[in-house]
């Protein structure tokens, strides 16, 4: 538990000074980008505090100069820190409508140009965050996809959604698979407890879309390449 409490006093005593900074200065400028490194930094030094080490491996795979997908599995709520601040590059993110509410943390959220989503269902509301997605990738930020839609309870790779699939060949941006491992036993689902130890985060090659005659040979290939950089007891 001792690990969970100085993350938290790491985001409080670090988070609160840089909102009151940087969120005016975001919102006056209409540059995010200070707002975005700074908030990189502060998960970095909650990692440390937490005793929390991040493994990387094929972050030399990544285009450079394109607005990429980045499709991973999701087995603990530390996968996006332990993900985004390794991407090069700004990177946004689907998150539940409901965290976009959050006074200043969701207006923060705002800026950084993340991408509600609605889970009702409804069809226009997928295709309301759909084209959001791709304005978002039109101005060059990238978009980190947990394409399971959410987190597997025992860390084996559940069925994954089609929406982000459908998104990629909409777009024809490169798709990166992550496989992301070692959270799952630092903080499970449904459990605020944190554990120290090592995430390991792998980057794979990049799937261009427009050689996948359907988005589910697509989403295929993604699953196997996410599948090869995990440990055999995660492959579902």
């Amino acid at each position: 538990m001792i690990s969970s409490l100085l993350m938290l006093a790491t985001y409080l005593a670090l988070g609160i000074p840089a909102a009151i900074v940087f969120i005016p200065l975001a919102a006056i400028t209409g540059n995010v980008t200070p707002l975005y490194n700074v908030a990189q930094r502060i998960s970095r030094a909650a990692f440390r505090m937490a005793r929390i080490r991040v493994h990387v491996e094929g972050r030399e795979l990544i285009p450079a100069n394109a607005a990429c997908l980045f499709m991973a599995n999701h087995v603990s709520n530390l996968d996006p820190p332990a993900l985004i601040p390794h991407i090069p590059g700004r990177t946004a993110a689907f998150l539940k409508r409901s965290l976009m509410r959050i006074p200043v943390l969701g207006y923060g959220f705002r800026l950084g140009e993340f991408i509600p989503v609605d889970r009702d269902g409804r069809q226009e509301s997928a295709m309301a965050s759909a084209a959001r997605a791709k304005q978002v990738l039109e101005r060059g930020v990238h978009i980190a996809i947990f394409v399971e839609g959410t987190r597997s309870r025992d860390g084996r790779m559940l069925p994954f959604k089609k929406g982000p699939f459908f998104l990629a060949m909409e777009t024809g941006a490169p798709c990166v698979p992550v496989s992301i491992h070692g959270t799952e036993t630092m903080m499970k689902k449904g459990s605020a407890r944190i554990r120290p130890g090592t995430a390991h985060v792998r980057f794979h090659a990049p799937l261009d879309p427009a050689r996948f005659a359907t988005r589910e040979e697509l989403m295929e290939a993604v699953r196997k390449a996410i599948a090869s950089g995990l440990p055999e007891r995660m492959r579902g």
